[in-house]
């Protein structure tokens, strides 16, 4: 105990006490980037979905949860309190009798899906940016309610994605403030290790808290939300508008130790 206290202490962890709900990012919060989640954090979830619901926005698309989230047991009573909110909270997923059922989707009219696509082209050249040697899939995908590049393609290795982060993130940031400047109706965010993802003006994070709490009516007072990004310009920040309470972690270890903590208060 005196271990989660003292976490509790560095990371000021707020009392989970009268929440409803627990939402999360999911890259670099509960897995890293576009990896499974690992056997701990499953028995942590599970442990709190015995308590309470648990809810996921990240920009990934819903095939993503279903890879990451595959070391969580199929119990249909913890199904029925984890919600999925993919692509910028732009869709939503909930389970019902064991399926997953699409409550809504926000799509991408084909115009500005070719709007965002051009702006990419222009923008390699007015900064002559260029794509790796090795890319792993497509760079720029679709996924109906976003349009999200990834430098290194879409389907590369964690290795290879924290290399080029560390290498070249500055062009990353570069070519996103040039898209920016070419797509000033649209939201561009930044997160991750190599990504960039555009929606509709409006769409983010904090979007996705407000249609938790259009769609699950729980008031955002009754919410916590868990991300390693809630810096100024990190893709989390959005929900600090909210109004929120946040906690801010640096990797899922943080986010474990958070769970402890929380699952300790529960427990009494």
């Amino acid at each position: 105990m005196l271990l989660v206290a003292n976490v509790s202490q560095i990371m000021n962890i707020p009392s989970i006490l009268g929440k409803k709900i627990m939402v999360f990012d999911l890259d670099g919060t509960i897995t890293p980037s576009k990896s499974p989640m690992d056997s701990e954090m499953a028995d942590l979830f599970e442990k709190i979905l015995d308590r309470m619901s648990i809810a996921v926005i990240t920009g990934g698309a819903f095939d993503r949860f279903e890879a990451q989230f595959q070391a969580l047991t199929r119990d249909a009573d913890h199904l029925s309190r984890l919600f999925f909110f993919p692509t910028t909270g732009t869709r939503f997923y909930r389970s019902i009798d064991g399926e997953w059922v699409q409550v809504y989707a926000d799509e991408m009219s084909e115009a500005e899906r070719k709007k965002i696509r051009d702006a990419f082209e222009q923008a390699y050249k007015d900064i002559d940016y260029h794509d790796p040697e090795t890319v792993y899939g497509e760079i720029v995908e679709d996924r109906g309610t976003q349009m999200t590049f990834s430098a290194c393609g879409q389907q590369a290795p964690l290795e290879v994605k924290e290399a080029f982060k560390a290498a070249h993130d500055d062009r990353r940031l570069a070519l996103a403030d040039a898209v920016r400047k070419l797509l000033p109706d649209f939201e561009v965010k930044v997160p991750g290790l190599t990504s960039i993802d555009i929606t509709r003006k409006g769409i983010d994070k904090g979007y996705g808290i407000e249609k938790i709490e259009e769609h699950l009516g729980i008031p955002v007072s009754a919410m916590v939300f868990v991300g390693d990004a809630l810096y100024e310009g990190g893709n989390d920040h959005p929900v600090i508008r909210t109004g929120v309470e946040t906690v801010s972690v640096k990797d899922p270890e943080e986010t474990k130790a958070v769970l402890k903590q929380w699952l300790a208060e529960l427990d009494g």
